[in-house]
């Protein structure tokens, strides 16, 4: 018979002995003024009992989650099932046989849940996730031997579950599920979670051919990547285009690393190539709802709010009342205090047992007994007022707090301090012992002592003797802890009070009587107060409500020391004279049956205990025969407020029904340090008060209401009553957040309680105190209920019919994901519901959250057992990720696998969640397995922009305005006429000067250093020198090169005086000179190609390089890596001709080529640029302007000579303007890092330049030597002029910190400047001597991903810091156009850098014929305003921002900003992102992180991260990076990939070359120690 009912909300259960093995679905009701419908309860009590109904109903209620094989009933169920009787307990024998299940988290329906979940998510055809990588040291570290068995006393909160000694492992005596369910865990691993892995790092021949074919077909073609579902593992050819050759790599794999075959045939093998492809698809199906595609201007708003769904359950019942308990009962014979019933006691029965505590062994090891107590407590009460200090000053005074630091396994050693202090009304503070200096959570128990003042801490002798202590046999501050007196509380230690000297015992008053320690989510700890008053009062609403008398045995299992243990096994029994036997922590792990045979030895009428020991005895009942459970009346269930410890009561009830427990013995009662006893279910016989159940909707919850799911039928939470309120309390259900608004009757809410038996405050934390002992509830129209404060328990749940409390949960394992409420403990329970679990340990989970992008994110983080695969660890997590997303609708952001026994202990074994969390977030966790899934989870990203059309010229141009503002451009001071109209001066301007000097003066024109201690001067030349010797190779091209005017000559040299002379001789015989940096003798294989593809695509008619260089070009290793017969002839100038040449070369047209400069840009393009003569004069006239060089001047140069501003300032400036250089090559740094600065120093330079990479070596290298180099006579004071040459932004952390390294040093931080150059112009800034100093503003960075400059303050949220990259050069001017449009842009907005100056260079020299293509770089023009004058395209954004300052010319200095290359930028989610700002954040976010570089394919974002630190740091970096990038940038990072120091390319300017790092990538050649793929 079904009973009907209305709308909804929650159900109730009348307990019934004869079927309470029916927990898991059946459900009785009793009246509620609030109804819900029917459907997913049936009551087997109502009529229709038998198991064949039993089995029709549930499969009724499954049926819609079953996978039918073809023509079956869906009513009809898959395998016979036993009928289970009353007397049967096989069904819990099966489920014992798993042992090592942590009971309070077990509930078979959950577990069908969850299973059918996963089947559900089977059925919808899940993407195969693609499997991390890991480099085989790092597997072989996690293997087995590196682990020793963890410590399996453990659980999530308290103290843990246990692994059950001699019972069947968990493989052959899992849970008997159906078939179906079986079938849908085989099933669905093949497509949900199969997954291709190598983890060997030697790459994968067909990721590389792979890689080889994209190289060919450009990757844009490959706008819709191919699905990648199936698996072969047949090999597969892949045809090549003509011409290629491939080498196929066969390497060992580790794991299942069978190729891949894509949806359109296309091979996908190895771990890169594949599984990005594999992660594409993945997420090429939204889980959710594309956002909208538009782009809202404002900042404050760009967040996607979290809109609330119309349809989620609203709170509909009535307005709650406040529920009262029962009058507390006057007593006559109550004492008037705690410690006047020990006195009492202590005189009146001396002899009655107090405590009785057991050894290892189970045996009896020490009996207390009333009279014992009194007389120690007197004597600690003496000794701590009278024998500490001196008797004018003594230590303590009544008031003081003093620390009990006493062990688990010694309750009367405890219990004779806690008398003595409340006897000395000294303030006992009992904490847990320190066993090291570095015990999680210890520095908070230190920071709780320091704060309560506690300067003397009572403990045992035995503890005492094993404290950690130092050599000197002192023991140890603790860290974070006060200094402290240990005083050992043993009677033989102590002094005898004189006859006449007694405690003054006092009523009950509201003097504090002790502190609690309370550690909060955020892992601080905090010390609740309890008032004499307080804890009298509560000891009589527990005699009352448990019906406590004199002299009854009492098993406490307990932790003694707080929490229920104390106030039953402490107190309450001393004010009832009661007879507690204590069981031991240790005990419990050797017989878990121990405090159930202690209750039949001793005729116990009460046990207090956790859900764990129940189980623990479940899981160890079967070798008792004898057991006999009659005497019990009340077994206190500490624990009863977690939801998940029904099914542990249900299991022992059922099991141990038949050796005399009664049903109504077992009492579930829920407690909070704040408000001590809440609530308890009284021991009675009373069929009115029947125990209930409640069957509640998790979507309902999630929302805060109490519903029954219509959907979804076994995502359900059923919730057991805790009783009623304590006697004379008052008890509400207020709003979790905001003011203490009274909830509805079906709504959750934190439980409140009005009462003088709750804790008083946290001790000198008045603010905090306010908001949790001092809450005033309102109803709904704003009015107190009460003028009495009410205290909040930190509970979560609601008062029902009859007054019964329900608890769904705490506040502190409250998560609120997307505005929706989730328990942690629900989601442990789900996790363990995910079969197999063999791969992790039960009851070692951590269920937590963080803050990501202004939302809590669910981190989920368990403990692998050693001999777990990597496959099957990863397939259980996504198994596991799939049943949280079925059953809770939410996303788990990271699931990370530790080692075993790494997690953080408390000092009873359990997790310590906000240790672990900390861990977690500093990236120390060191997991072993990390699955992130940022995709599913992330919904409120900014809605992707979407451009604007841009509004037409007409309307915004007015004179030299756009739209209102002034047009940005601006130029440098005028650079004037020549010296002298001679026409071949002008032509050849470089040859006449050298001439002209030769003539004039015989000076050193330049030395070249080599490393040394002071930089011995390798070689030096004068004008007459490099004259006569660039006269002597002029001849050598004529006779030996045969070359005519005109002919290309490459020259291969190192840097040094041989390529300056070798340039002025190409000049003389009128070949055009391209400078190419010589192959790397230890590395030719990658150096030799880029040298070879130079002199190929700069047409160069021969080669002039050194001897040595000649013998290295022909090697073998150099056949090896190119074919050396295809080299045009090489002329060795190391051996010279004789005679001069008979004539110099003078060319006609100004116009002509005076040298091509080859550069490879940093997106891996190779470039070459044409430098005329007429450029070349007026380069090096502009630079000896902005420099003042004159032929009296020293300039040291510290760069690569063989393009842009370096090759001119090496080879070119100083034979026009005369001056003296001294030439240091960069590389000889790496041997010497002082070299260049010592050269400076020595040498009195006052201008230098050189690059990023010379200065970062020169801060890292030198930064803890700055005063040696002192003491050795470096001084910088004279520096006037310090430019880093480079093609980029100004990286002012460097400078910045460059600056303050050598400050010491006499260094001027002004001194230090940038230029920036670019192919087109090779020096458009740079800073010169006199002028305004670099400028520097801050961006804001959101507006910058929009185009838009926004200027902020320095250090607002999301700012940049953009430093000027120096003056504009004379002869330069500068103008910002839109690169779209080519419109031009106002002042200080953001667009490209379009530059016209008379050294731009005249265009690319390229050998494949697609100049048309790039022509506009060269030759642009605007579309609207100045249309006549021709520019030049930099590639490079930026804006101009007139500034406060004046130049030279009086007028308002133009600052010109580069913020980036077009080239390099990405476009992601419609913004333009430059990859230098998700560096920088990424870098900061880990100290192992020394180097980082980002880049994109197919949409995805791709970190790779070097790693300095051992390789199991590796998997912290992957949640740190996911993290700060969605942080600061807004975007998901889709692989992340850590490799090692020295990976990442970078160029001779110290630039990244991210282009070649993607292919390295791809062709999976980086050797990555871990390749981690968000889902």
């Amino acid at each position: 018979m079904y009973c009907c009912f209305l709308e909804h909300t929650w159900v109730l259960l009348r307990f019934n002995v004869q079927y309470c093995f029916y927990y898991e679905f059946k459900v009785a009701f009793i009246h509620l003024n609030v109804s819900l419908p029917v459907e997913i309860f049936s009551s087997p009590l109502a009529g229709d009992i038998t198991q064949k109904g039993y089995e029709k109903k549930r499969s009724k209620l499954i049926g819609a989650f079953l996978p039918q094989a073809p023509g079956m009933d869906p009513s009809v169920p898959h395998e016979r099932r036993t009928p289970v009787t009353p007397g049967s307990s096989s069904r819990y024998h099966r489920r014992r046989s798993s042992g090592s299940r942590d009971e309070r988290y077990r509930s078979d329906v959950h577990t069908e849940a969850v299973q059918a979940a996963l089947a559900k998510q089977k059925e919808r055809g899940k993407m195969a996730v693609p499997m991390p990588s890991k480099r085989r040291s790092l597997v072989v570290q996690s293997s087995m031997d590196a682990y020793t068995p963890p410590d399996t006393s453990s659980g999530s909160e308290g103290e843990g579950s246990m692994q059950g000694e001699g019972t069947p492992t968990s493989s052959q005596s899992s849970i008997n599920m159906e078939n179906w369910i079986s079938r849908a865990i085989h099933g669905s691993t093949t497509s949900s979670t199969t997954s291709s892995s190598s983890t060997q790092s030697g790459g994968s021949g067909a990721a590389s051919r792979l890689a080889d074919v994209m190289g060919q077909t450009h990757l844009e073609n490959h706008s819709a990547p191919p699905d990648v579902t199936s698996y072969t593992t047949d090999s597969i050819q892949v045809e090549r285009p003509q011409g290629s050759t491939t080498t196929s790599r066969s390497t060992p794999k580790y794991g299942n690393a069978e190729l891949m075959e894509t949806g359109d045939g296309v091979p996908v093998g190895g771990r890169v190539s594949a599984k990005i492809q594999q992660l594409v698809n993945t997420l090429k199906r939204p889980k959710r709802p594309p956002l909208r595609e538009f782009f809202v201007d404002d900042f404050e708003e760009l967040l996607e709010v979290q809109q609330p769904d119309p349809n989620q359950p609203k709170a509909e019942g009535a307005q709650m009342l406040a529920m009262r308990g029962e009058q507390l009962g006057v007593v006559t014979n109550w004492p008037l205090s705690l410690e006047a019933a020990l006195q009492r006691w202590g005189t009146i029965s001396p002899k009655a047992p107090c405590l009785t505590t057991m050894d290892t062994n189970g045996k009896p090891l020490y009996i207390l007994t009333y009279g014992k107590l009194w007389t120690r407590s007197i004597k600690v009460a003496y000794n701590i007022l009278h024998k500490l200090g001196s008797k004018q000053e003594p230590m303590l005074r009544p008031g003081d707090r003093v620390a009990l630091v006493f062990p688990n396994n010694d309750p009367a050693a405890f219990m004779v301090a806690f008398y003595g202090c409340l006897l000395a009304e000294v303030v006992p503070v009992p904490i847990e012992v320190p066993l090291t200096r570095k015990d999680a959570g210890s520095q908070q128990i230190g920071f709780l002592l320091g704060s309560c003042g506690v300067t003397v801490a009572l403990t045992s002798d035995a503890c005492h003797k094993g404290l950690p202590k130092s050599p000197t046999g002192e023991i140890p501050q603790f860290k974070g802890w006060p200094k402290l007196l240990w005083f050992v509380t043993e009677s033989r230690h102590l002094s005898k009070p004189p006859r006449d000297w007694f405690p003054h015992i006092k009523d009950a008053n509201n003097e504090t009587a002790y502190i609690e320690y309370k550690t909060c989510k955020d892992g601080s700890v905090l010390g609740v107060t309890v008032m004499r008053i307080a804890l009298l009062t509560h000891c009589q609403a527990l005699t009352q409500s448990c019906g406590y008398t004199e002299a009854e045995t009492i098993v406490n299992v307990l932790d003694f020391k707080k929490d229920v243990g104390l106030w039953h096994g402490i107190l309450t029994s001393v004010m009832n004279m009661m007879h507690v036997i204590s069981i031991p922590y240790s005990l419990m792990k050797v017989n878990p049956l121990s405090w159930i045979q202690k209750v039949c030895q001793y005729k116990a009428k009460v046990a207090c205990v956790k859900s764990r020991d129940m189980h623990w005895a479940l899981v160890a009942h079967r070798d008792q025969r004898d057991i006999n459970l009659s005497s019990l009346r009340m077994l206190v269930v500490a624990d009863g407020a977690n939801p998940w410890s029904v099914s542990s009561c249900d299991a022992f009830l059922n099991v141990f029904q038949s050796k005399g427990l009664k049903p109504e013995v077992i009492c579930p009662c829920a407690s909070s340090p704040e408000a001590l006893t809440v609530a308890i279910r009284r021991p009675t016989d009373d069929s009115n008060q029947p125990p209930g159940r409640g069957v509640l909707s998790m979507q309902g919850l999630s929302h805060g209401v109490i519903r029954v799911d219509s959907e979804e039928k076994l995502s359900v939470l059923t919730l057991q009553d805790v009783g009623t309120v304590m006697p004379g309390a008052l008890m509400c259900v207020v709003k979790p957040d905001g003011v203490p608004q009274l909830c509805k009757t079906d709504e959750i809410g934190e439980l409140c309680v009005g009462s003088i038996a709750t804790g008083t405050s946290y001790y000198g934390l008045s603010g905090m105190t306010k908001n949790t002992f001092e809450v005033f509830p309102m109803n709904s129209v704003g009015a107190l209920i009460s003028e009495y404060p009410f205290t909040r328990t930190g509970l979560l749940g609601f008062v029902g019919p009859g007054g019964l409390c329900f608890i769904a949960g705490k506040m502190d394992g409250l998560m609120v994901v997307g505005g929706r409420r989730h328990n942690a403990d629900d989601i442990v329970a789900t996790a363990l519901a995910v079969e197999p679990m063999k791969f992790v340990y039960r009851g070692r989970i951590a269920v937590f959250s963080i803050s990501v992008l202004h939302d809590e994110r669910i981190v989920v983080v368990a403990e692998q057992r050693p001999d777990s695969t990597e496959e099957d660890s990863f397939q259980w997590m996504s198994r596991v990720l799939q049943a949280i997303d079925g059953i809770h609708q939410v996303g788990v952001y990271c699931l990370a696998l530790v080692p075993s026994n790494t997690l953080p202990k408390t000092p009873l074994g359990g997790i310590h969640l906000s240790e672990s969390k900390q861990l977690f977030l500093e990236g120390s966790l060191h997991p072993c397995n990390v699955l992130m899934c940022p995709h599913t989870c992330v919904t409120n990203l900014p809605k992707p922009r979407q451009k604007q059309p841009e509004i037409g010229p007409a309307s915004v141009m007015v004179g030299n305005l756009v739209s209102g503002k002034r047009i940005a451009q601006a130029s440098g001071r005028d650079l004037g006429q020549m010296e002298d109209n001679d026409q071949a001066r002008k032509v050849c301007v470089l040859c006449c000067s050298l001439r002209a000097w030769f003539s004039s003066t015989p000076s050193t024109l330049a030395r070249s250093l080599n490393h040394g201690l002071w930089g011995t001067i390798a070689s030096s030349l004068t004008c007459v020198q490099l004259h006569k010797r660039a006269e002597k190779i002029a001849t050598m091209l004529a006779e030996r090169g045969h070359l005519q005017d005109g002919d290309h000559v490459a020259l291969v040299y190192p840097p040094g005086i041989d390529l300056i002379a070798a340039f002025y001789g190409c000049l003389y015989a009128g070949c055009v000179p391209i400078t190419v940096r010589p192959p790397h003798p230890q590395n030719i294989a990658t150096t030799l190609p880029t040298v070879k593809m130079i002199v190929e695509v700069s047409r160069s008619a021969c080669m002039m390089t050194t001897a040595v260089i000649c013998k290295l070009l022909r090697s073998k290793e150099a056949s090896a890596a190119v074919d050396v017969r295809s080299w045009p002839p090489v002329l060795d100038t190391d051996d010279l001709p004789k005679k001069k040449p008979p004539l110099l070369y003078k060319p006609s047209n100004p116009d002509t080529l005076a040298y091509l400069d080859f550069s490879v840009s940093t997106t891996g393009m190779l470039a070459g640029v044409k430098m005329s003569h007429t450029a070349t004069s007026a380069f090096c006239r502009s630079i000896k302007l902005q420099c003042e060089l004159y032929p009296s001047r020293e300039v040291a140069i510290c760069l690569d000579p063989y393009c842009g501003l370096g090759f001119v300032l090496w080879c070119l400036c100083s034979v026009y303007s005369g001056h003296q250089s001294i030439l240091i090559p960069p590389s000889e740094l790496e041997v010497n890092p002082a070299l260049w600065l010592l050269a400076v120093s020595q040498y009195k330079v006052r201008d230098t330049f050189c690059s990023y990479s010379v200065m970062e070596l020169c801060t890292k290298g030198l930064g803890l030597q700055t005063e040696s180099l002192k003491s050795r006579g470096l001084d910088l004071s004279r520096v006037r002029t310090c430019v880093v040459v480079a093609e980029e932004r100004p990286r002012i952390a460097l400078t910045q910190s460059f600056s303050k390294l050598f400050k010491d040093l006499g260094l001027h931080p002004r001194a230090v400047s940038t230029s920036f150059g670019c192919r087109v112009n090779l020096a458009v800034c740079l800073q010169g001597t006199s002028g305004p100093d670099p400028t520097t503003v801050y961006v804001d960075m959101r507006a910058l991903r929009h185009d838009r400059v926004r200027l902020v303050e320095r250090g607002s949220p999301h700012s940049l810091p953009l430093m000027e990259s120096g003056k504009i050069l004379p002869g330069v001017r500068i103008i910002i156009a839109n690169p779209e449009t080519k419109g031009p842009l106002g002042d200080s907005h953001l667009g490209e850098i379009w530059v016209c100056s008379g050294h731009n260079a005249s265009g690319y020299f390229t050998v494949y014929g697609d100049e048309a293509l790039q022509s506009d770089h060269f030759t642009s023009r605007l579309s609207f305003g100045d249309t006549q004058t021709i520019w030049a395209r930099t590639g490079y954004l930026g804006f101009l921002r007139r500034t406060e300052l004046t130049d030279a010319s009086g007028e308002r200095h133009d600052a010109l900003y580069v913020v980036g290359a077009l080239d390099e930028a990405m476009e992601l989610r419609g913004m333009r992102y430059h990859p230098i700002d998700i560096e920088t954040s990424v870098i900061r976010t880990h100290k192992s992180i020394t180097e980082c570089a980002v880049f994109t394919w197919t949409n995805l974002l791709v970190v790779v991260v070097e790693l300095d630190g051992s390789e199991q740091e590796a998997l912290d970096l992957v949640p740190l990076v996911t993290n700060v990038v969605l942080e600061e940038h807004y975007l998901i990072v889709g692989v992340v990939v850590v490799v090692d120091i020295g990976v990442i390319p970078i160029n001779s300017r110290g630039e990244k070359q991210r282009m070649h790092l993607r292919d390295g990538f791809l062709a999976d050649q980086l050797d990555p120690i871990y390749v981690a793929y968000n889902m």
